[in-house]
Parts: C-alpha cells; sequence; structure tokens
C-alpha cells in the first residue's frame, strides 16, 4: 500500500466566533464522508482577532491534530496573512483560500481532488454565479474582465482564490516576493496544466463581511497595478495624442492668423478649461506613477510580510520548512 496522499485546506479569519466552528466541521464531513482515503490538513489563519475566534481555534486544535493556527500580532489583511499561511500547508494539495463564512462551497472539495487526480495541476472555481447586490455584482464582473485585458497572461473572468493546487504549482506561488501578493493571479503567471468549475457564490449566512468598499478598491487597484502595464501605457498614449492635438492646434492658429490678422485673442474660457483639463491629467498621472512608487518602495523597504504572534499546532520542523521556503523565495 503507498503512503496516504494529504489536502491542506487554508482559511483565513478575523472576528469569525460564529462561523470558525462550522467551517472546521463542514470540512471535516466532506473528509470524513467523501475523502476518507487522503489526510486532512485545515491551516487557519487569524489576523488578530478581537473576539473569541482564537479561543475556539485553540480549542478545536487540541481536540484534532489536523487542525493548525497562525496568529498574527495585527491584521495584515486577508491576502498577505493567506500567502503567509500557504507556507506552513504540507498537503500534496492544497486549497489555497476558503474563507470561514462558506461562501465558496466546500462541497465542491471533492470533484476538485478528483480532477487532480485525473492530471490537472490547478482546479480553479469561477464564481459564474453570485447572491450579492445588484452594484457589487457587476462591479465585479466588470473589473475582472478589464484585469483579463489588461493582462500580459490571461487571467480567467470570476476566478478567485478557491483554487486547489498541486504541491509543484504551490511551491512555484512561494517562490514570489512579493510584499502585497494578488494570490490568484500570481497562480495564473506560473501556469500549469488547469480547468476551471463554475459554481455559485453563497450569500453570507451569519455575520458581517470584513472586506468594505476602500479595500475592495485597494485589492483592485493592486490588481492592475501588479498584473498589467496598462496604466503606464495609457500615460503614454495620452501623452502623445495631447502633444500631436497642440502642435496641430499651434499650427491651425499660426495658419489662421496669416489669413486675418483681426482676430482677438482667445477668450479666458478656453484658457481655464485648457488648465483645468491639462492640470486634471497631469495629476491624473501623477498619481499613477505614485502607485507604482508606492509598491517599489514597499518591496525595497523588505521586512516580514506578516509578524506572527502564536504557532499552534505546527511543529519546529514545519517551522524551519517555511523559514527555507522565504529564504529562497
Amino acid at each position: 500500500m503507498g503512503l496516504r496522499k494529504k489536502i491542506t485546506v487554508v482559511s483565513p479569519c478575523f472576528n469569525e466566533e460564529d462561523n470558525v466552528e462550522t467551517c472546521y466541521a463542514a470540512v471535516k464531513a466532506i473528509f470524513d464522508e467523501h475523502l476518507p482515503e487522503y489526510d486532512r490538513e485545515h491551516v487557519f489563519v487569524d489576523n488578530a482577532s478581537t473576539d473569541r475566534t482564537v479561543e475556539i481555534l485553540r480549542g478545536l486544535s487540541e481536540t484534532d491534530p489536523s487542525v493548525k493556527v497562525v496568529v498574527n500580532a495585527r491584521n495584515f489583511g486577508v491576502f498577505k496573512s493567506t500567502f503567509n499561511g500557504l507556507r506552513y500547508a504540507t498537503g500534496d494539495a492544497t486549497l489555497l483560500m476558503l474563507p470561514v463564512d462558506l461562501q465558496d462551497p466546500p462541497d465542491l472539495l471533492p470533484e476538485f481532488v478528483k480532477l487532480w487526480e485525473q492530471g490537472y495541476d490547478v482546479v480553479a472555481g469561477a464564481r459564474s454565479t453570485r447572491e450579492e447586490g445588484f452594484f457589487l455584482r457587476n462591479a465585479r464582473h466588470a473589473f475582472y474582465r478589464i484585469v483579463n485585458r489588461l493582462s500580459e497572461f490571461e487571467i480567467e473572468p470570476d476566478v478567485g482564490e478557491f483554487q486547489l493546487v498541486d504541491r509543484k504549482v504551490l511551491d512555484a506561488v512561494l517562490r514570489h516576493r512579493d510584499n502585497y501578493p494578488y494570490i490568484r493571479g500570481i497562480v495564473a503567471s506560473v501556469g500549469f496544466k488547469r480547468i476551471t468549475r463554475h459554481y455559485t457564490w453563497k450569500e453570507r449566512k451569519v455575520g458581517k463581511s470584513k472586506h468594505n468598499y476602500y479595500m475592495m478598491v485597494d485589492q483592485a487597484l493592486n490588481a492592475i497595478f501588479a498584473f498589467t502595464k496598462a496604466p503606464m501605457r495609457f500615460c503614454t498614449i495620452v501623452g502623445f495624442l495631447l502633444s500631436v492635438g497642440c502642435i496641430l492646434f499651434s499650427l491651425f492658429s499660426v495658419v489662421l492668423y496669416l489669413f486675418d490678422t483681426t482676430i482677438a485673442p482667445r477668450g479666458t474660457t478656453t484658457l481655464i478649461v485648457s488648465l483645468f483639463m491639462l492640470s486634471g491629467i497631469q495629476l491624473l498621472f501623477i498619481g499613477m506613477l505614485g502607485e507604482y512608487i508606492t509598491s517599489i518602495q514597499a518591496q525595497v523597504r523588505g521586512g516580514p510580510m506578516v509578524i506572527e504572534k502564536e504557532l499552534i499546532n505546527i511543529s519546529t520542523s514545519e517551522t524551519h520548512q517555511r523559514r527555507e521556503a522565504s529564504a529562497v523565495s
């Protein structure tokens, strides 16, 4: 008999005392019923919760050694904390992110594992249908397609971090030294054989989402500036077109003045409109440059992506393996 394969599930959480136990029970039930031939590893990454989340996770880890917990010193955001948590995944395949609110259905895990066993290195879940409001649903729909159009490689529309990836894919992902990792973009950039499974992204049943509009916009801008050249290319094209337009307008004004010298100078309205238009464009371009400079500064300054406060059920050898992976990356 061969060695049993292990499947790792990574779940980020922040102030989710009403959901962590439900998430744990759902994953355990799926393994017990549909995946009994696989070992289970469930890594919870807590972003310095202020409620009973850590206490509940500590209790789960005491009764179930397959539960591992990474407690951060403060809230570093879902992408940073999840990427850091992936470094503690020891499975042959890893579900990159299963938020504890279970809006991404864990029931798909057996199907994901079956497709992985058929030879697919990445089994990506695509949120083709969303149980959410009209504005957010359409905003997300537009965002995914904009990023996919602007990216140098294909980032499939509606695909998030709900993906099962092979060990070699995870190792390739963890080699990226990104201070603000856009995980779905990194997975798409490394390649490998992949397949997409569409599903319905469910409405949150318990508690309130910790993702506000500011965080969503911040993540969207990070994706655009990290994985596309479009903003700088846009600046170049618009700057060139404005320069050509100004030159043509100047030539037209000179020619017009040669034929009619009685024409009075243009009024203040034209000057004001031109001034505000050009100033607005300049500020837009400076803002784009600022986004890149901010990203460069964060990378150059270095330092740890996440500072951990406590590790639960994580052995010294796993910690050493994680540090080696961080050093190599």
